[in-house]
């Protein structure tokens, strides 16, 4: 915050200049995770966001505007990602120094996107001016989807995930994806900060335009962009909860094949689908009788098995590893293999194979599967399938559509213990539920386990750290919304065009 032209600086004022400035970012930052599952306040990142704006509009220098969102981005991911030091100490066996030093440094990473944002509003937009806010929503999008995208992108805990699916601006997701509601989070921040900090016709106006976003974002969640594509089949989606320092043990690898033959033998579902990676063994080193015995079950039944499992091709001497999803047949065994690796979890980055000998991570030499793929069929419906964490990058699951009539995530977040991670995760299905018009259905080793329909409600879920199956009746859907067809690039250029509009140099 700035002071008073011709005032001198005192101990007092610089302190709450300092408290102002990093003190009131780190909380609201912190604040903003409540917005999240499995809290679902959707209206405190507005709140929290509008603070930081707030900050923003007095800060006297761009310098003071990126540590004021530097210490936002703090607050914001030590709260909502602190989950990596449980993956680090807990599963991967890095020392609880070592864990918590390279989570913060981690945080610290994600922290410098909102820390950019508010250097770009201080720096193109004079202070205690509309522009400045303006130039400050737009500019936290901006940096928000460069997060998504550098370095394979970490798009987790996206402002606009937050509104789903209770929020009145969820209603922009069909039309401009996360980032659209991202920016309509933004745009109604900037506005409340307006409000906050301005008079008479201003504040009127900032008050209506607020209205106006949340009115056309209800309104447009009531369009119904897809329709159903025939009658609604019923899915098993099985939930193992082996825990994840036990998967990979000699001794609890056939209990591991068994349960899973057993829940796979007493679901009465049409397709049954097991979590990413459920069983403790490439799909050709399974027992020939196991895999054969599920494949006859499924032929007298009428039951459709989607596998989630470790392929491998030889390459001479050596061998390509795919975390893939497999249907289960006679013959040819049809398959979907993630193209979206987690780097340090599934590869090591060129520079960095010194990690493996700090971190004890199983198959961490994954190869990508080809970039585009189609649907995985099973009982006639064309599935997009999201392994882990591809599901948080909407533009690569509208890649399926509108081939696909159902959206299929497995997943394995034991990796992150009884943390937040899960229901995070669980929410960002949610969206892209939402964004795609479709039914998303999840099964995962420990959870969430959940049947999503296509406005992005939990229909049902099984219990966190239980092990069981959940049937639910699901309905293909076919069309297009307009994000499925046009993607991240008609919130990019709204994000663009406001910010154009903030650099504009008026004053108040």
């Amino acid at each position: 915050m700035s002071l008073a032209p011709g005032a001198p600086p005192t101990r007092m004022s610089a302190a709450r200049t300092l408290g102002v400035g990093l003190g009131v970012p780190l909380v609201a930052g912190a604040a903003s995770v409540l917005g999240f599952a499995p809290f679902y306040f959707w209206p405190v990142p507005i709140v929290a966001l509008a603070a930081l704006f707030l900050v923003w509009r007095g800060s006297g220098s761009a310098l003071q505007a990126a540590l004021s969102g530097f210490t936002f981005g703090l607050g914001y991911f030590l709260a909502g990602v602190s989950w990596v030091y449980v993956s680090l100490h807990v599963f991967g066996s890095m020392p609880a120094a070592l864990a918590a030093l390279s989570t913060f440094l981690f945080c610290a990473y994600l922290a410098l996107f909102p820390a950019a944002a508010g250097w770009a509003a201080g720096r193109f937009a004079p202070a205690a001016s509309w522009e400045r806010l303006a130039l400050a929503a737009a500019a936290m999008v901006g940096f928000e989807w460069l997060r998504g995208w550098l370095f394979t992108g970490f798009p987790w805990l996206e402002l606009g995930t937050s509104q789903v699916p209770g929020g009145p601006l969820a209603g922009y997701a069909p039309y401009l994806g996360a980032y659209g509601v991202s920016l309509a989070v933004a745009a109604t921040a900037a506005l409340l900060a307006g409000i906050l900090s301005s008079s008479g016709r201003a504040r009127a106006a900032a008050l209506a335009g607020a209205a106006a976003l949340f009115a056309v974002g209800w309104l447009g969640s009531l369009v119904p962009w897809t329709a159903p594509a025939g009658e609604a089949v019923s899915i098993g989606l099985l939930q193992g909860n082996v825990a994840q320092e036990m998967k990979w043990r000699p001794d609890v690898r056939a209990k591991t094949l068994a349960a899973y033959h057993r829940m796979i033998m007493e679901t009465d579902a049409r397709i049954v689908i097991i979590p990413e990676t459920a069983l403790p063994a490439f799909l050709d080193e399974l027992p020939k009788d196991y895999v054969a015995s599920l494949v006859e079950h499924g032929r007298e039944k009428n039951k459709e098995i989607l596998l989630g499992t470790v392929e491998r091709d030889h390459r001479g001497d050596n061998f390509l590893y795919y975390n893939s999803v497999v249907r289960l047949s006679p013959g040819p065994m049809p398959s979907y293999r993630k193209r979206h690796l987690v780097p340090f979890g599934e590869f090591i980055p060129p520079g960095f194979r010194f990690v493996l000998a700090v971190l004890k991570i199983p198959m961490s030499d994954f190869s990508a599967g080809a970039a585009v793929q189609p649907p995985l069929v099973a009982a006639g419906i064309p599935f997009g399938v999201a392994i882990c964490y591809e599901d948080i990058f909407g533009e690569e699951v509208i890649n399926f559509l509108p081939q696909a009539q159902i959206l299929l995530n497995v997943s394995n977040d034991a990796w992150f213990g009884r943390s937040f991670a899960a229901d995070q995760h669980m929410q960002s299905s949610q969206m892209r539920a939402l964004e795609t018009g479709r039914w998303m259905v999840r099964s995962t080793n420990t959870g969430a386990s959940a049947a999503i329909d296509e406005r992005g409600r939990v229909v049902s879920r099984l219990p966190a750290f239980t092990a069981g199956a959940l049937v639910e009746k699901v309905t293909p859907r076919q069309g297009a919304t307009p994000y499925s067809r046009w993607g991240n690039a008609p919130a990019l250029l709204l994000a663009a065009a406001l910010a154009i509009l903030g650099m504009r140099r008026r004053r108040l």
